[in-house]
C-alpha cells in the first residue's frame, strides 16, 4: 500500500478545509477529551472533507467507531492496543499503524503486521511528557533495518529543517503535529513540507 511520505496529525477536523485544498493527502485525526457525540460529528466532517479531496484519513484510538462509521484506517498506541479488539478491527477491514517507542514494542507490532510502524519521539517534542528520550537519527536506521518492507513514520520534534537528515535515516514517512499547527501560519509551513515531501516521492 502506498502511503504519502508527510502525515499531518490534527485535532479537530476544522483544520482539513485549511489543509487539504493544499495537496495534503494522509492525515490522523487525533482528538483528546471529547464526548462520543462530538467524536462522531469530528469523524463523519473529517470522513467528507477526506473523500471530497481524496485523502487517507486515519482515526487514533477509536476503533469501535471507526468500524461503526466506516471509516478504513486506525493508528493505535502501545497502551490503545492492550484494549482493542485486533480480531474484530480485521474482521472489519480496518488497516493499522502502531506507535512504537522500543525493541519490544516494535516486536509486538510487527506481529500484528501493522501497514506502518510509527517510531519517536525523534527529537524533543513540546506536544505530551514523553517517558521515553529522544531516539535521533541513528534509531531510525536502526528501525527501518528491522521493519523491512514495512513502512516506518517518523514522529516528534519534527521541523522542515531537519526533515532531510530523518528522511535520509530511512523514514518512508515524517509526522508531524505542532510544526504545522502551531506555527503563525500553519497554511504556509504545511506548503513547505508538501513540497519536501514530493521531493521525496520525485527520489523514490
Amino acid at each position: 500500500m502506498m502511503l504519502n511520505p508527510f502525515y499531518q496529525i490534527v485535532d479537530d477536523a476544522k483544520w482539513l478545509p485549511r489543509f487539504l485544498p493544499l495537496g495534503l493527502k494522509l492525515v490522523q485525526l487525533r482528538i483528546k477529551d471529547a464526548s462520543e457525540e462530538q467524536l462522531r460529528e469530528q469523524i463523519s466532517y473529517a470522513q467528507e472533507q477526506c473523500h471530497e479531496y481524496g485523502a487517507q484519513l486515519i482515526i487514533n484510538d477509536y476503533w469501535e467507531l471507526a468500524i461503526e462509521l466506516g471509516c478504513d484506517f486506525i493508528h493505535l498506541g502501545q497502551e490503545d492496543l492492550d484494549d482493542a479488539d485486533i480480531g474484530a478491527i480485521r474482521s472489519a477491514g480496518l488497516k493499522l499503524g502502531i506507535s512504537t517507542h522500543d525493541e519490544g514494542e516494535l516486536e509486538r507490532a510487527l506481529d500484528l503486521d501493522p501497514e506502518y510502524v510509527a517510531l519517536g519521539p525523534v527529537y524533543p517534542t513540546i506536544l505530551k511528557k514523553m517517558h521515553w528520550a529522544p531516539q535521533g537519527a541513528e534509531n531510525v536506521s536502526r528501525w527501518k533495518e528491522m521493519v523491512g518492507d514495512t513502512p516506518l513514520v517518523a514522529i516528534g520534534g519534527l521541523t522542515v529543517e531537519r526533515a532531510p537528515d530523518i528522511y535520509a535515516a530511512g523514514a518512508d514517512i515524517i509526522c508531524v503535529v505542532t510544526d504545522v499547527l502551531y506555527n503563525d501560519s500553519p497554511e504556509e509551513r504545511l506548503q513547505e513540507w508538501l513540497e519536501l515531501s514530493a521531493s521525496q516521492l520525485d527520489i523514490d
